[in-house]
């Protein structure tokens, strides 16, 4: 009888260990693993400049994934439409798009989870002797744009804001380098486009004068690029959304501390030349994650959204423009845990 009394003691042991175990995993929370009992998998879409790669780039660096307990499949995109043609397929839970795209939000074809930073390089430039010293001159002007682009986006606000029309203007559609060459060998009386490529404008026309610049509407209207996800998985699994976006919070905090490091992280993470991103940040807002969610309380990043889906209006891109509570994920925001918290 001792051998099965002393085999009974052993399995009574082991039941009580495996009951500690799983009482010790129930305590679990957001950064801890899935009932499978590893890392939950997501599929994140980026594009590989440096606002498009640098939060994946440092959450990768400072490990912020697995601290979340989730295992990321990076795919590079050239443009935010195609991410959230993914999104819509199911080929992907996760993605980046620039201001340009975020009509796409607006129509209800994504959730916006987080603001990344704010784009401040966008301008509408005018060369010296076009008689355009304002918005206003723009008038009877022959204006270069990519359209689709923050340039388009800026050159609306700016006759928008002298009180003009688009037919008030000479539009000039051509993608983003033929508007260097066109503004540079005056084909054009001014361009709407972004920093660093009125850099490369400059070095030909030096004495060009900027006529809008997107500070002129901050903070009632600011360019923000952003992460976004599928509608239904915010509404299907909030807890996964939540630790993602804790993961984007912690990227963002490390990024503000630390600008000009991330620049050379985002380029080994793109596997490009050490210097080849300096500078990056000169021309962009990082906002912290606490700032972003006072801002996002206060009502402020919804009337951001708001502004610009107004302005895509305008522009004909968005027939009927929500509003940003449908689509921008606030609450939930605002609640995620930072993935670098113990």
């Amino acid at each position: 009888m001792k051998p099965i009394r002393a085999v009974r003691r052993r399995a009574a042991g082991l039941f009580l260990a495996l009951a500690l175990v799983s009482t010790a995993a129930g305590c679990g929370d957001d950064s801890s693993s899935d009932s499978a009992g590893g890392p939950e998998k997501v599929t994140f879409g980026y594009i590989a400049d440096y606002s498009g790669a640098v939060a994946l780039a440092v959450a990768r660096k400072q490990g912020l994934w697995k601290k979340a307990g989730v295992t990321p499949e990076l795919k590079v995109f050239t443009n935010g439409p195609l991410q959230v043609q993914a999104l819509g397929t199911g080929d992907l839970d996760f993605g980046y798009l620039g201001p340009g795209a975020l009509w796409l939000p607006a129509s209800g074809r994504a959730s916006i989870v987080s603001v990344n930073m704010l784009g401040l390089a966008d301008r509408v430039i005018a060369r010296p002797g076009s008689g355009i010293d304002g918005p206003a001159d723009l008038k009877g002007k022959k204006v270069a744009v990519a359209e689709g682009t923050s340039g388009d986006m800026i050159l609306n606000l700016a006759l928008a804001e002298a009180g003009l029309k688009p037919d008030d203007i000479t539009k000039v559609a051509m993608d983003a380098s033929t508007v260097v060459t066109a503004f540079s060998s005056g084909q054009v009386d001014a361009a709407a486009t972004w920093y660093p490529l009125i850099d490369t404008m400059k070095k030909k026309v030096p004495d060009l004068k900027e006529i809008s610049r997107t500070e002129d509407y901050y903070p009632k209207l600011t360019f923000p690029n952003v992460f976004v996800t599928q509608p239904k998985l915010a509404t299907s699994d909030p807890a996964l959304v939540k630790k993602v976006t804790g993961v984007l919070k912690a990227a963002g905090d490390w990024i503000a501390a630390h600008p000009e490091e991330s620049e050379s992280v985002t380029a080994d993470f793109l596997k490009l030349p050490a210097g080849q991103l300096k500078g990056s940040t000169k021309y962009v807002r990082i906002l912290p994650s606490d700032e972003l969610t006072k801002l996002t309380r206060d009502g402020t990043v919804d009337g951001w959204f708001d502004e610009l889906a107004a302005t895509f209006h305008r522009m004909g891109k968005l027939p009927d423009p929500g509003k940003a509570r449908d689509y921008y994920l606030g609450d939930l925001y605002t609640a995620a845990r930072k993935a670098d918290r113990s």
